[in-house]
């Protein structure tokens, strides 16, 4: 007898390889009930190809993410269609941030970045010093800005009233950066703890079957034993 090597997909009716379909007895009971719902005479003598079972395990996911979340937003949609189209969620988001960036972004990342440094605060102590003593020692008090410094403290308002808004852009640029890794970081652990779960499914699914297997193996075995008794019983010598 000639082994079967080709069958139909119970739900698109093209015939597949073996190799490209799932029988209905291997589909776990959860993703059973979901092809169901499309085809209720779907049972465990049915054939299923593989494409259409990942779109079942994707309308699966889909529906834990609603029963967790609610209504889904952006992001888990954005899980969804990167889990579909089998692309890595996990990448780094700083290029793609910083590409987005405008000139005046950077600017103001730069300002901010130097005016919390040493550097700035060495630098503008010098400038302090320098202003004071050629006012003070070499001018005699007669220099271009004499005690109490005037000019200079005009100076340092100008530049207080500039710097605060410009370290305000740039720490705005920052919390959008911190929002951006944020959404990323959840959107990593949501397609993780999808995985995890449709995988714990499957090792819940495989021990269910090998348990099966294995009573099935035990019930063949007795069977057997019970052959082999009666074999013996038979070929005794009456007495």
């Amino acid at each position: 007898m000639e082994k079967k090597t080709k069958a139909t997909c119970h739900i698109t009716g093209l015939e597949h390889d073996l190799d490209e379909l799932i029988p209905g007895d291997d589909v776990r009971e959860s993703l059973l009930e979901e092809i169901r719902k499309d085809h209720p005479d779907f049972n465990e003598n049915s054939y299923i190809s593989t494409r259409e079972l990942f779109r079942y395990r994707m309308r699966q996911m889909e529906n834990i993410v609603k029963q967790e979340v609610g209504e889904m937003t952006e992001l888990e949609s954005q899980v969804l269609d990167k889990l579909r189209s089998n692309t890595f969620i996990s990448d780094n988001v700083e290029p793609d941030i910083e590409a987005e960036a405008t000139v005046g972004e950077r600017l103001a990342d730069k300002i901010a970045e130097f005016g919390g440094s040493w550097s700035f605060i060495i630098f503008f102590l010098s400038i302090m010093a320098v202003w004071m003593g050629l006012n003070v020692v070499v001018y005699k008090e007669k220099g271009f800005d004499p005690y109490p410094f005037i000019l200079l403290n005009l100076a340092l308002s100008c530049l207080a009233a500039l710097q605060a808004p410009v370290i305000m852009m740039s720490q705005n640029r920052q919390n959008d950066k911190d929002r951006a890794r944020s959404e990323h970081d959840y959107q990593v652990n949501l397609a993780a703890e999808l995985q995890v779960r449709l995988l714990h499914d499957k090792i819940d699914h495989m021990m269910l079957n090998q348990h099966k297997q294995i009573v099935e193996i035990q019930q063949l075995q007795l069977e057997m034993l019970q052959e082999l008794v009666e074999k013996v019983e038979k070929g005794k010598p009456k007495t």
